[in-house]
């Protein structure tokens, strides 16, 4: 890359006045890039347009080649936020390194809310930058746990690159390969980092070869370590053939030696198998790998660059981000091998010609387009994170929201480092920054009006699971919707509905973890403690035999009275019935006033929203009205109302009710050695397995099984599976219980009646 950029200064500056030799590699701070702006502002005089707009387009390649924009992924516990903290430290952004757990107080500069420290988890994905070798690198440190799946698919939507991390003795765990496959749909380039060198029973060429059969990658090591575990040294470059070793207290001193005579066998072993494997997805180094011609280190830079930037190659890097070993390297890797800006292509939606694909120049000298990708509520206000794919955005400029039409002017623009901002004036195309006081919803576009762009949306996963919560004060009833609205806005997966059966409020989200965060935040961040329950399951009743009823409503206590009488039947639904309830009237003459019987309809509706079994709506229901008898004064629409309620509670008995329960259809994805634990579990809860399939190393596993016995069902999962096991869970339908079941829920009922 630096020869290709160096050849095309050296053509542009021989064909042009020597004025424009000032546009060489400029630092990419934001100083420099308002610099740029400025000088490309001015134009230049002489010349036609047409050479000003080449020169404006060198001018802005030249910038975005210094930029990468990177996320770092992995399974849960894998090292990110810790190996985030150490590229922070070496490129100067923090001047300490602090501990994941926040053991010293102080917890890494990524994990800034409390709940992460303590937890020593990651929660939110935060974005950062740093400047390394003169290059820029926005990161965004994303969370492994598989309940904060969203943060991820947000992050990898707008990354150009990523780096998967991969502990060197999990090897490939079942949140890497949820990862990758996003990394996949996204169609991220991607280096690999075997981390956790130092740990005992450290193997990275066993995780390289799990990463080849799980994951499907056409990947090889672009290092050998020096020694493991406790012998873990240092590294050996197989590009460039050199050995690294890091001293001083913190890794900072990187000695440079030739490679070691004990490893020269291995070494050139691995180098073959490197060249190798790239030569088969990059011709130009296949030639010279077939004709046995000496590969140079550049060439063998480049190729590996391509297939990288092609996503048909994955290089591996190895590395101890805690013992302060291989990050550096890696970083020089995510400048040599990953993308920048303009090398991605980039599409949008254009609304004005029916959704037709639009590819974007990824330059800053188109009109603007901006996509939304994550909100947080700041102390200030809504802050929206924004990547700029196209254009110029500007402190005071105004903007369109194309998804809602409105046009917004930019308060505040600023540049993120964890939870700290750094006010900008402008920002350009490949940028991520956040603005300040912008109204919108995750994934919302916006542009400066020129064009109606739209960016194609992000995947969003369906909630699995629901809690019933409540504030345990009324005083806090207000700050709990506030919390309520914020988080719902802020994550996509986090749903909030009112069941109208209980009154209760819903909570629904990707997991119990998920869920327990956002119970906890409303304690810590809006000071309301809230009640959580398990949320009333709904059940339905209904019935399974004909019933006859003759209710005759007489009421007379002074004045016009009460007189209502009607005979008919209630009996069920065939199977397969479009409508839950049905009303035929059967009525032959004139015995009840046709004016009435909309009325009698209506009050057997109504009787039909509580069964007397459990209280439960009653569905499946056909009620023929055949017979009745009316009063010339007393008759009246509530005397028939109040007849048709009591004739459906006289009947109902008869009918032979019963109670029906949702089932929920479960697919399981578990490794095959668990799969006699996880089939047992299934029938302890009453599920009945409907298909087995084989895909790879797992067992997919699709079953019925009721949604009463499905609660705490991912941490089960979890604990039987070793964290490996996921699944998914939708509605089927509501079928009748089991008689011990039943007879349960009914002195469940009448107790709490009793009570």
């Amino acid at each position: 890359m630096a020869r290709s950029s160096a050849v095309r200064r050296l053509l542009t500056t021989s064909l042009r006045p020597t004025t424009t030799t000032t546009l060489s590699h400029p630092p990419p701070s934001s100083a420099s890039s308002h610099n740029l702006l400025l000088s490309f502002r001015r134009g230049l005089s002489s010349g036609s347009a047409a050479r000003v707009r080449e020169d404006k387009e060198v001018m802005w390649r030249e910038a975005m080649e210094k930029m990468r924009n990177i996320g770092i992924s992995a399974h849960i516990d894998s090292g990110k936020t810790t190996l985030t903290e150490r590229i922070l430290f070496y490129t100067g952004r923090i001047h300490e390194i602090h501990e994941v757990r926040g053991r010293d107080g102080v917890g890494a500069k990524m994990d800034s809310m409390d709940l992460e420290r303590e937890k020593g988890i990651t929660i939110q994905s935060a974005a950062t930058y740093c400047t390394w070798n003169g290059y820029q690198v926005n990161i965004i440190d994303t969370p492994g746990h598989v309940d904060f799946t969203i943060e991820v698919e947000r992050a990898l939507r707008v990354l150009d690159g990523a780096i998967l991390v991969l502990c060197s003795v999990g090897g490939v765990q079942s949140q890497s390969i949820t990862v990758d496959r996003q990394m996949r749909r996204y169609e991220v380039p991607r280096v690999a980092f075997i981390n956790k060198l130092d740990r005992m029973g450290a193997d990275p060429w066993k995780v390289l070869n799990q990463a080849r059969t799980k994951l499907r990658h056409h990947s090889a090591a672009v290092q050998v370590p020096i020694g493991l575990e406790d012998d873990f040294q240092g590294l050996v470059d197989l590009v460039h053939m050199k050995a690294y070793y890091f001293h001083g207290s913190n890794g900072e001193n990187i000695v440079t030696a030739d490679v070691p005579e004990n490893m020269e066998e291995l070494v050139s072993e691995k180098r073959r198998e490197l060249i190798e494997v790239v030569s088969e997805v990059d011709d130009k180094i296949a030639d010279s790998f077939l004709s046995d011609e000496p590969i140079s280190p550049t060439d063998l830079e480049m190729a590996i660059r391509r297939a990288t930037v092609a996503r048909k190659f994955i290089p591996v890097f190895m590395g101890s981000a805690f013992k302060n070993k291989g990050v550096q390297p890696l970083l020089d890797g995510v400048i040599s091998y990953l993308p920048c800006p303009a090398e991605v292509s980039n599409y949008a939606l254009d609304q004005s010609k029916n959704e037709e694909k639009v590819t974007l120049s990824g330059t800053p000298l188109g009109p603007l387009v901006a996509l939304a990708f994550k909100l947080e509520e700041g102390r200030f206000g809504q802050l929206t994170f924004l990547r700029i794919y196209e254009g110029i955005i500007r402190k005071g400029d105004f903007i369109i929201n194309v998804n809602t039409g409105k046009k917004i002017k930019v308060p505040r623009l600023v540049r993120m480092h964890s939870d700290e901002m750094e006010d900008i004036q402008e920002a350009h195309a490949g940028q991520i920054v956040a603005v300040f006081g912008v109204d919108c919803a995750s994934g919302d576009t916006f542009t400066d009006g020129s064009v109606k762009y739209t960016m194609t949306s992000m995947n969003i996963p369906e909630p699995v699971m629901s809690l019933a919560v409540s504030p345990v004060s009324k005083d806090t009833g207000g700050q709990f919707s506030k919390a309520l609205n914020r988080f719902q806005k802020e994550d996509p997966t986090f749903r909030v509905g009112l069941d109208a059966e209980s009154g209760q409020t819903i909570i629904s989200g990707m997991g119990e973890l998920h869920l327990d965060i956002y119970v906890e935040r409303i304690r810590r961040e809006y000071k309301v403690d809230a009640v959580v329950g398990r949320p009333r399951v709904n059940f339905r009743e209904t019935i399974t035999q004909r019933a006859n009823f003759d209710y005759l409503h007489k009421k007379q206590s002074g004045g016009q009275g009460q007189y209502g009488r009607v005979i008919g039947y209630v009996e069920p639904l065939p199977e397969g019935s479009p409508t839950k309830f049905e009303f035929e009237n059967m009525l032959i003459g004139q015995a009840i006033p046709s004016s009435f019987i909309p009325a009698i309809e209506k009050g057997f509706k109504e009787a039909s929203n509580s069964g007397s079994l459990i209280d439960h709506p009653v569905e499946n229901l056909r009620v023929v009205l055949m017979d009745g008898a009316a009063h010339a004064v007393d008759s009246s629409e509530l005397a028939f109302k109040l007849a048709a309620i009591y004739a459906f509670r006289q009947c109902y008995t008869a009918a032979k009710p019963v109670i029906l329960e949702p089932v929920m259809l479960v697919e399981l994805k578990v490794p095959t050695e668990f799969q006699g634990t996880v089939t047992g579990d299934i029938n302890k809860r009453k599920g009945l397995i409907i298909g087995n399939d084989q895909d790879g190393d797992d067992s997919v596993i699709t079953a019925h099984v009721p949604l009463n016995n499905m609660f705490g069902y991912s941490t089960a999962l979890r604990s039987m599976t070793q964290g490996k096991g996921e699944f998914t869970m939708e509605y089927k339908e509501h079928s009748q219980v089991s008689q011990d079941v039943h007879m349960q829920l009914v002195n469940s009922y009448n107790a709490d009646k009793g009570e």
